[in-house]
């Protein structure tokens, strides 16, 4: 995976993360937005993420509030 590459689409608001420089064969949703894309062989080979800044957001904010939750108990 040292072929590893993020590449972000402002104006759709996607981000794709590229592990293989490899054709993808198939994909599969791992949940809405989320999409891992494999090679022939069923290696994932990439993941794109649809509506990413709210994806990222709502990723920041359910971390913060389960530590501080912790923090309260």
């Amino acid at each position: 995976m040292n072929n590893a590459k993020m590449t972000y689409f402002e104006k759709e608001d996607i981000l794709h993360l590229s592990l293989a420089n490899e054709p993808e064969a198939s994909s599969v949703e791992i949940s809405p937005n989320i999409t891992a894309e494999l090679n022939e062989t069923g290696e994932l080979i990439g993941i794109e993420i649809i509506k990413t800044s709210a994806f990222i957001r709502d990723s920041i904010l359910e971390s913060v509030q389960a530590r501080l939750l912790t923090v309260k108990n």
